[in-house]
């Protein structure tokens, strides 16, 4: 009976961990826009990710930082191009970094990362008093 009890205890505690909870923020993830692939990983204590593919990348490989508010970065390759940085926490919610697009040249330092269920990745950044928000979905 002991046996039994302890099993059942161990399946509740195994159904109760998310399928996320196993990888988290951490992977490739598909953007909402232009078939874009962002690749999160850790940085030291904090999480970071780079440009790995889109549909820009793919008719261009050399496309550079050309909307970059910074003269001086608008050549730099936005293929391998840290986009997200600085973010600290954990499972499911990761604050204090910044977010960077690459098509619009727009920095936000003030942004997160939520997941909001297995797979399915809220992005929020915002300047200001304004935010915007993508859904990214984890892909391979």
């Amino acid at each position: 009976m002991r046996w039994l009890n302890l099993i059942c205890l161990c399946a509740a505690v195994l159904a109760t961990v998310p399928a996320a909870a196993a990888g988290g923020v951490f992977g490739l993830w598909a953007t909402e826009k232009n078939n874009g692939r962002v690749l999160i990983e850790p940085c030291g204590a904090a999480l970071c990710g780079r440009v790995i593919d889109g549909n820009q990348l793919r008719a261009n490989p050399e496309q550079t930082d050309v909307h970059n508010p910074d003269p001086a970065r608008r050549t730099r390759r936005v293929k391998g191009l840290t986009i997200l940085q600085g973010y600290s926490g954990g499972p499911p919610q990761w604050r204090g970094g910044s977010i960077y697009d690459p098509q619009t040249g727009d920095e936000s330092h003030n942004s997160s990362l939520t997941l909001v269920a297995p797979g399915t990745l809220e992005v929020r950044g915002c300047r200001l008093v304004f935010c915007r928000s993508e859904t990214w979905t984890r892909t391979n």
